[in-house]
């Protein structure tokens, strides 16, 4: 997630085990940058089952206070202290105590989120909203499954910060409601951050070959074939870790066979890896290996060594998250032109448009059910979802938010700019794999090393690397010790 620094980052990008709902099932009128998310949710009270809401006397409702905060209840708010800094959510504290003055928010960030607070949620004594992030993370599954956290379905009916006609849900990207979701409609976690994942490059790279960013793998072939004449490799990829690859791959699986495909792995379907456009998409990223425009030694290098490579100009495709940009920021050159693009398709046979991209939220925020003051929480998250605290966090960290705009009027960095308008060009081609968060060991070390990593290390055929991950699917299928989820 953005929030890792960059010696934890390969390790912390999904949260472990949460079967949330998917971001594809919304309605079908849903754009990405001007239209409002939909949520499947009924405006039901908390049902955390922790009665939080009885412990703080609560406020009075009124236009400037919807969720009846007690202007006399002290608030205590802890902070992941990672990558995204504590500076944004220290202004929003801020903002939380002009508007209720008789009020000091008990503000602390820390690393530590598990060991500092695990032990208070088993005392029934937890904070009012926590950034349960970074690699001490706790077990989102663990908590909803306690019913330890509190339903958000109060902060997502409220009227919306700044406008009072919009409900805070309908002021936030796609996918967002539905990935605080586990297996039905209460909503456990508001994610605040919003990640693009994408093929990244460079422009001004680009631009020296005379090529535009191919949109079919014909044209990623002859790009790549320019590349490799004036001694640039046309990709790297953490070799390390190969489950960065997926960050293209899988929304080229989705495009190239429909958003069903990634269902179905996702759901662990019988033979779902089996699907044609599995097939071609393999085959198409394995002839990168073939044709030799794979940075050589590759599948020896972690993240940061192979970003490193590829901001010097040795390659010129990388797989990666919109966090590259802060994470590699000290290696890449001011005239880099940083860019991101929807993975190229394999032609005009797709179901799919070129555009489809992979986009999700980071920094989980929790409510717990037996918070001493609910409302207060829900309420400096609603402060924080506004387009002043977005565009603070925007242009404090470079990284987009839940809330569906707050970027007009600020200087967006070049990498920033290029995900807004590839979310843009996206529209509602927007897919959401699931295996990263639901099933992590699959996807990391069974998926990513064994199978794409051998893959395009030469070390196994296409054919050979799709029959050993439905193994390891099925597996995973049968192994009644793991929590199992399906898209809803």
């Amino acid at each position: 997630m953005g929030s890792t620094s960059a010696s934890d980052s390969a390790e912390n990008r999904g949260v472990k085990g949460v079967g949330r709902r998917d971001l594809i099932r919304r309605s079908a009128a849903l754009g990405l940058i001007s239209v409002p998310t939909v949520g499947f949710l009924s405006a039901c009270a908390s049902s955390g089952g922790g009665g939080g809401e009885d412990k703080a006397k609560t406020g009075k409702k009124t236009e400037k206070n919807p969720l009846g905060v007690n202007d006399t209840a002290q608030l205590e708010f802890v902070l992941f202290d990672g990558g995204f800094g504590k500076e944004y959510a220290e202004d929003a504290v801020k903002i939380y105590e002009q508007n209720f003055p008789n009020v000091k928010v008990k503000f602390s960030a820390t690393q530590k989120i598990q060991s500092t607070l695990q032990p208070r949620f088993n005392q029934g004594t937890p904070p009012d909203l926590i950034d349960n992030s970074g690699a001490e993370q706790m077990d989102m599954g663990v908590l909803v499954g306690k019913s330890q956290l509190a339903d958000l379905t109060p902060l997502l009916d409220a009227p919306s910060y700044d406008d009072p006609a919009k409900k805070v849900r309908d002021t936030l990207r796609p996918g967002i409601v539905e990935m605080g979701q586990f297996d039905g409609d209460p909503v456990w976690i508001m994610y605040y951050a919003y990640t693009v994942y994408g093929v990244w490059y460079s422009q001004k790279a680009l631009d020296s070959l005379d090529a535009t960013y191919p949109e079919t793998w014909d044209e990623m072939l002859a790009v790549c074939a320019k590349a490799k004449k004036k001694g640039m490799a046309g990709w790297t990829y953490a070799g390390k870790y190969p489950y960065y690859l997926p960050f293209s791959l899988y929304p080229m699986i989705g495009k190239v066979g429909g958003r069903e495909v990634l269902d179905a792995i996702d759901n662990l379907e019988p033979n779902a890896w089996k699907h044609p456009a599995v097939k071609a998409c393999f085959d198409a990223y394995h002839e990168l290996y073939a044709k030799g425009y794979v940075l050589r030694g590759t599948p020896g290098l972690d993240h940061i060594q192979s970003q490193t490579a590829w901001a010097k100009g040795k390659a010129l495709f990388i797989p990666n998250g919109s966090w590259v940009e802060n994470e590699s920021a000290n290696v890449i050159p001011a005239d880099f032109g940083l860019a991101v693009s929807a993975p190229t398709g394999l032609d005009s046979s797709d179901k799919l448009p070129f555009g489809t991209i992979w986009a999700s939220g980071g920094e989980p925020f929790v409510v717990p059910a037996k918070a001493e003051n609910p409302a207060g929480g829900m309420e400096q998250l609603r402060i924080m979802l506004s387009e002043a605290s977005s565009k603070n966090f925007t242009s404090k960290v470079k990284s987009l938010t839940a809330y569906n705009g707050g970027t007009d009027g600020i200087t967006l960095t070049p990498g920033l700019k290029s995900g807004v308008a590839a979310l843009d060009k996206a529209g509602q081609n927007v897919v959401n794999p699931r295996l990263q968060d639901w099933y992590v060991q699959l996807q990391k070390e069974k998926i990513g090393v064994s199978g794409l990593g051998e893959m395009m290390a030469g070390r196994l055929t296409p054919a050979e690397a799709i029959k050993k991950i439905q193994g390891y699917a099925d597996e995973t299928a049968k192994d009644t010790s793991i929590k199992h989820y399906k898209h809803q």
